[in-house]
């Protein structure tokens, strides 16, 4: 046994041990950090405006702090930008991750110097988890990739901006760096289908052991190594391949392809990480609910998806949660974000520890009639036939066709590329139908009281949806194609691809 990995076993018992302990003292810890916060950052703009020397509790928090998204918080942030200090958080950030988003163009999240290990350190700690609890530590003999954006960083305000993929690559840690591809020159490439076929080129011949990336982008990962090789499966070319990671979105619509583009079942560990902070991360690979990262710098609140839109919305810490309710994700943290909507909803699965699922994005939801149809169902709507219809699904997304051509009621469309179309296709769009009526309650009055039709799917050609992200500019990288849209933009560019 190598010294290495002699070292990897001891630190990945220690770190287990330390996250065992840590999930049974979430609401103590939420506290703790709470304060912690508040303490730090009452001498900065933020702190002084919002009277933080004077907040003593959750309650004198919630008064003074209100939510706020990107938009309502940029007051704040342009100052940062422009290389202003003691803005939201002491100093200046050591870097800014930079997002699009759908209302305010370009956002530059700021990163500082003690919130950078929440991302760094949350990543490391699940992967060691995962080798204390599997023994899989010979994951380290071999090589490891990471499909990621590019590391070049530009600069604003002084301060190194990019997409938050590419800070992280600055930031791997020497013991990880000396199993990990691709090479920065080949990270650095920006076409995605370029930089496809210099990855393939410097790992086709490598023992890869262990994969991370955003499911779809994997899968063409995988695809151009079987083009490239004439094997049939992954496992061919990577024997000793045994721990896929991976976040962004929900791998079930994407895990009967990859396994079998594979050529069977491998580990699997879902993370939740995002430019604001690394939210959860799945601590056991035999349960599917996230272990949310109450114990690294962030203090969570939740509010429930209903009353999002509400002037003061119900805002709940931790121990106020219920299981199986959605929940709008707030997080304030170590890099000066106050109040802020990250814009994903979550559902509790465990309280005990607090375990959570993706259930979707505040803003990816069809509520054309009131329905609010969010992306957890669709999802769980289409999986659950597709397996009794023996389908398999590449991509899709929903929107609504509120005014139909022919002048018929108004109905949910939704536009599926199959990689194996289900023999009977009509029976299978009626029980998606049944499927989400049995999800969504108002969606069901919707349905029986004729107001909508039932879905219809269209079937889409081969890398419609590719060829969607290419025309965005998007393809690769952590991008991803939204479930649910509340309008035709989407739709109306997928249209022309429509096969029936």
């Amino acid at each position: 046994m190598s010294i290495k990995i002699f070292v990897l076993k001891k630190f990945s018992a220690l770190i287990s041990r330390q996250i065992n302990k840590w999930k049974y003292n979430a609401v103590s810890d939420q506290m703790r950090i709470m304060s912690a916060l508040v303490a730090r950052a009452q001498n900065t703009v933020f702190g002084k405006d919002h009277h933080f020397a004077n907040l003593k509790t959750y309650d004198d928090f919630k008064k003074m702090v209100p939510i706020r998204d990107y938009e309502a918080l940029r007051s704040y942030i342009d100052r940062v930008v422009k290389g202003e200090k003691d803005i939201l958080w002491p100093g200046k950030p050591k870097y800014f991750a930079k997002t699009s988003g759908t209302t305010s163009g370009v956002k530059y999240i700021p990163i500082t110097q003690v919130s950078m290990p929440n991302h760094i350190t949350t990543a490391r700690n699940a992967m060691l988890n995962y080798f204390h609890q599997s023994g899989n530590v010979d994951v380290f003999k071999g090589k490891l990739i990471f499909l990621s954006g590019s590391p070049e960083l530009e600069e604003k305000g002084g301060i190194k901006t990019g997409r938050l993929s590419g800070i992280v690559n600055h930031e791997v840690p020497t013991w990880v760096r000396t199993n990990q591809l691709p090479s920065y020159d080949t990270n650095c490439v920006d076409d995605w289908e370029a930089k496809l076929d210099k990855i393939v080129d410097e790992t086709i011949e490598q023992d890869m052991r262990l994969i991370s990336g955003i499911p779809p982008w994997v899968q063409m990962y995988y695809e151009r190594l079987l083009e490239r090789t004439g094997k049939k499966t992954v496992k061919e070319i990577f024997p000793n391949y045994s721990l896929f990671m991976y976040g962004g979105v929900n791998f079930e619509p994407y895990r009967t392809k990859l396994e079998e583009l594979v050529g069977g079942h491998i580990d699997s560990i879902e993370t939740f990480p995002a430019s604001e902070g690394f939210i959860a991360f799945q601590d056991d690979v035999n349960d599917k609910g996230l272990l949310l990262n109450t114990n690294s710098g962030i203090f969570f609140e939740f509010i429930p998806v209903e009353n999002i839109a509400d002037e003061n919305p119900i805002r709940l810490m931790i121990d106020q949660v219920e299981l199986n309710k959605d929940y709008a994700l707030i997080i304030n943290n170590n890099a000066g974000l106050w109040g802020y909507n990250i814009g994903d909803c979550v559902r509790f699965v465990s309280l005990n520890p607090y375990k959570l699922l993706v259930s979707g994005r505040v803003k990816h939801y069809i509520s054309a009639f009131g329905e609010h149809v969010i992306g957890k169902e669709v999802e769980e709507a289409l999986l659950s036939v597709s397996k009794r219809h023996q389908a398999t699904i590449v991509e899709f997304t929903v929107a609504p066709q509120v005014n139909p051509s022919d002048g018929s009621a108004p109905y949910h469309e939704w536009f599926v590329e199959f990689d194996k179309k289900p023999v009977d296709m009509a029976l299978f769009s009626q029980e998606v139908d049944t499927a989400m009526s049995q999800q969504n309650i108002y969606y069901e009055d919707l349905i029986k009281g004729h107001i909508l039709q039932p879905l219809k799917i269209r079937v889409m050609q081969k890398d419609s949806f590719r060829e969607y992200m290419k025309t965005l500019g998007k393809l690769g990288g952590q991008n991803k194609v939204p479930r649910l849209s509340n309008d035709r933009k989407i739709a109306d560019v997928l249209a022309p691809m429509i096969l029936h």
